[in-house]
């Protein structure tokens, strides 16, 4: 799973203003020095070398191989690693061997990037989510436009929709707001959802609650006959409560119901008590009552609660869009971030078709295959279009060829390579001026500087580098 340590702040989604480069002439011919041997590193070194960019390439350099590799040519470095801590602690070096060189570092976590940014000016720092939730956004709820993103210089929340160019090089970017009809399916659909059982604890709980419920009202209604209301509930909760029990006239029928309402409220309490320990037990990732309750309609669901999960959870969010997750692990670190921000979480095999209709699958505007896996998201979009034929499936993509190469067997919908999107961003930012937005167009991964500009491509972001 992709590492998890704290909440993601709204300025480090892609859209937010960020530290940006001012392009200086030997940007384009200095040599560039790549930190780290993961798919994105691979592939960001070789489009910098398809590009003709001197390019050097470390693994795990120590501070020796940095400071000898640290020479007056090198115009630019590149820190793309899964280990946050080990990522900061290669951008002080090279900021101490290197001031002020121009830096880009992959970091996920809020507080190390916090840290990053105010130790390093000259800093950018973005996640492979960050850069890559704009285009699977619009995969999922906008299909018809490249990328939804955050707008840039703006104190509130809006978002912008970009367009790919069909013929022509300039990009089209217009405001963007979900539809009132999308986002009314969700608040029916988390409605629908209040004090509905989602697993088999749940509905001890539920089940055990609601039988106390009715004992404690058919109770009351008997006790009507010779006493008032208020006092025909007071003694009805009492003798459910197991306090004391009243005086019975000596009916047969009441004394019939008041053994069987005994016995009852035996059962009803141990699956109550029973309910709720396994609740408290379970991490609370759904809840019954309130805002992470599982939604009947008018959600997105997500797979994988890692990096590019949370982010793109906590981004429908903010459009206004229901969002369920699901986790296969249950000691995944992303489930306590998740519950702080508020988004459900079911715990479960996605590829199950159980599991896919406890997530309510039928009534979704789409599913998100959003794990780090790319084996696993295949099986997730199989169980998926079986279970829900019709539902939108998107899937990220990104470490090795699997998903292309299933795609040429059927239709399995829209693809989003994160590290082919990182890596162009990460190699244009390095030569270039920072991009204000990467999306995919066919082949092709196309870069804006700025809103309502020209869109430049790079092909071949699939290919990986051999140092």
């Amino acid at each position: 799973m992709d590492p998890v340590l704290s909440p993601p702040d709204a300025a480090s989604l892609v859209g937010v203003d960020t530290p940006v480069w001012t392009p200086t002439s030997d940007a384009a011919s200095g040599t560039v020095l790549v930190i780290g041997h993961s798919d994105v590193g691979r592939r960001a070194c070789a489009l910098l070398q398809e590009a003709g960019t001197p390019t050097i390439h470390l693994d795990d350099p120590s501070d020796a191989d940095l400071r000898a590799a640290l020479h007056s040519g090198i115009t630019g470095v590149a820190v793309l690693l899964h280990d946050d801590i080990r990522a900061l602690r290669y951008s002080l070096v090279v900021e101490h061997l290197r001031p002020g060189i121009r830096l880009f570092v992959a970091i996920f976590d809020r507080t190390v990037r916090s840290q990053i940014e105010a130790h390093i000016p000259n800093c950018v720092v973005l996640s492979p989510a960050s850069i890559s939730v704009p285009t699977i956004v619009a995969a999922a709820i906008a299909p018809d436009h490249a990328a939804i993103r955050r707008r840039a210089g703006t104190s509130e929340a809006s978002w912008v929709a970009i367009d790919a160019p069909a013929t022509d090089d300039a990009a089209r970017v217009t405001a963007y707001q979900p539809s009132a009809t999308l986002r009314w399916r969700g608040v029916l659909g988390r409605l629908r959802g209040q004090l509905q059982a989602y697993d088999s604890g749940s509905a001890v709980l539920l089940g055990g609650a609601l039988g106390l419920l009715a004992v404690i009202a058919i109770d009351t209604l008997m006790g009507l006959q010779t006493r008032s209301f208020v006092r025909a509930l007071y003694d009805a909760t009492r003798t459910t409560a197991t306090i004391s029990a009243p005086e019975l006239p000596d009916h047969p029928w009441e004394l019939l119901w008041a053994t069987f309402a005994a016995l009852l409220v035996m059962g009803f309490t141990a699956a109550f008590a029973a309910g709720i320990v396994q609740h408290l037990l379970s991490g609370r990732h759904v809840a019954l009552v309130g805002r992470r309750v599982i939604p009947h309609t008018g959600h997105v669901i997500v797979v994988g609660m890692g990096q590019v999960g949370i982010r793109l959870a906590q981004e429908l969010r903010a459009l206004g869009i229901a969002v369920l997750g699901v986790e296969k692990f249950p000691d995944a670190s992303g489930l306590g971030l998740a519950r702080d921000l508020g988004i459900p979480v079911l715990i479960g095999d996605a590829t199950s078709r159980r599991v896919l209709r406890r997530a309510r699958i039928e009534g979704a505007i789409a599913l998100v295959a959003a794990g780090s896996q790319e084996r696993d998201s295949i099986a997730v979009a199989l169980a998926a279009n079986a279970v829900a034929p019709h539902l939108t499936v998107v899937l990220r993509a990104g470490a090795d060829d699997a998903i292309d190469e299933t795609r040429s067997l059927f239709s399995i919908g829209p693809v989003v390579d994160v590290n082919g999107l990182t890596a162009a961003y990460v190699a244009r930012a390095l030569t270039g001026e920072q991009p204000y937005a990467v999306f995919p167009q066919g082949d092709r991964v196309l870069w804006m500087s700025g809103p309502n500009t020209a869109a430049s491509g790079q092909r071949s972001v699939h290919a990986r580098c051999d140092c």
